[in-house]
């Protein structure tokens, strides 16, 4: 079995779980971490885990000719000059979402890697959920005829912090970005237009930044299929992640994980355990899988399974909908790439 060397970029929640799923896969090495405020804490932390180098400066990783691939897991706007240096010094990528802000950053970025012949993968960690997978899998078996309706529920437990909405691309960019994703997945289709709606019910501070907190968006499919989407930052009672594909010959739904199926009933009614927390919970296993699944296609010499055009299509859907929610009106994504190698 081929060993793949990986440098990691970016030592925050995300790095350090990828970090710990490398070192269960076999194949997988990790060679160096990177953290423009590594310090003690770090080094003791990859000290723990055998991982032999920790660095202040992410170019050492990008330019080791040790290293066969890198993990992106920094802040969003270094994701397109570490992808550019990456694909430069002939590394494989796997870069967490989004690419960019912007459809000019991401396209540049995507034909550095195109040029370089070498892999990019996007961290979208939905696809590989054991329940989304498998409403897939019926989906593409035509179990349910042609698709019509794809209804996605997606609302995390608390909101961030208003300071994370700075940076964080609005909550179309950062958050409802895995739902898109997850619409194109499942409908084996791509989107062509949008029309979203948004308000803030959550959090006033959230507002003072100029994102939203509450959002539906609707989507149109290229082979007619009609989707929407709800998001919203606070649910009180857990993490609330629901899919249904409706189609001609029926319909496939994927309900939350919850940390036991034991229902209880009694005189005062009937009750059962909230959904899992958080994406740290629900999404350990998928995780685990996508992380697998990047290795053992760069031991095999395969397409990675989700692409640099995945990346790309979610964010336009993504800038799409805010665009929508400025103007008040469908945008087409057509109208975000014209004059661009996309449209």
């Amino acid at each position: 079995m081929k060993t793949i060397h990986i440098g990691i970029i970016g030592a925050g929640r995300i790095g350090k779980i990828h970090a710990d799923n490398l070192l269960r896969i076999p194949g997988a090495k990790i060679s160096a971490i990177g953290d423009l405020f590594a310090g003690d804490e770090l080094r003791a932390w990859a000290a723990s885990r055998g991982i032999p180098v920790v660095t202040n400066n992410s170019i050492e990783i990008l330019e080791s000719p040790d290293i066969d691939a890198v993990l992106i897991c920094s802040s969003t706007d270094t994701h397109v000059p570490f992808i550019k240096q990456a694909a430069a010094n002939g590394k494989h990528i796997f870069c967490e979402k989004p690419v960019s802000l912007s459809v000019d950053q991401t396209l540049e970025a995507l034909a550095a890697v195109k040029a370089a012949g070498v892999s990019l993968q996007i961290g979208f960690n939905r696809r590989f959920d054991h329940n989304f997978r498998r409403v897939r899998e019926i989906v593409s078996e035509g179990r349910i005829g042609e698709p019509h309706l794809i209804k996605i529920t997606s609302r995390d437990p608390n909101p961030p912090h208003p300071e994370y909405i700075k940076g964080s691309g609005g909550l179309f960019m950062d958050m409802a970005i895995h739902d898109f994703d997850i619409a194109r997945y499942l409908s084996g289709s791509e989107v062509v237009e949008v029309f979203a709606q948004g308000a803030v019910l959550v959090d006033p501070a959230i507002g003072e930044q100029g994102d939203i907190d509450t959002a539906v968006t609707m989507l149109r499919f290229e082979n007619g299929a009609l989707g929407v989407i709800d998001n919203s930052r606070q649910a009180v009672y857990g993490y609330d992640q629901r899919v249904e594909v409706f189609g001609s010959g029926g319909s496939v739904t994927a309900d939350n994980d919850y940390p036991s199926t034991t229902v209880v009933s009694g005189p005062e009614g009937v009750t059962r355990d909230k959904p899992l927390y958080f994406f740290l919970e629900r999404y350990t296993e998928a995780y685990m899988n996508e992380a697998k699944q990047f290795i053992e296609s760069l031991q095999n010499g395969t397409p990675v399974p989700v692409s640099g055009h995945d990346g790309l299509q979610a964010e336009l859907i993504a800038l799409a909908a805010k665009r929508s929610l400025e103007q008040g009106r469908p945008v087409k994504l057509a109208e975000l790439t014209a004059g661009t190698s996309v449209g």
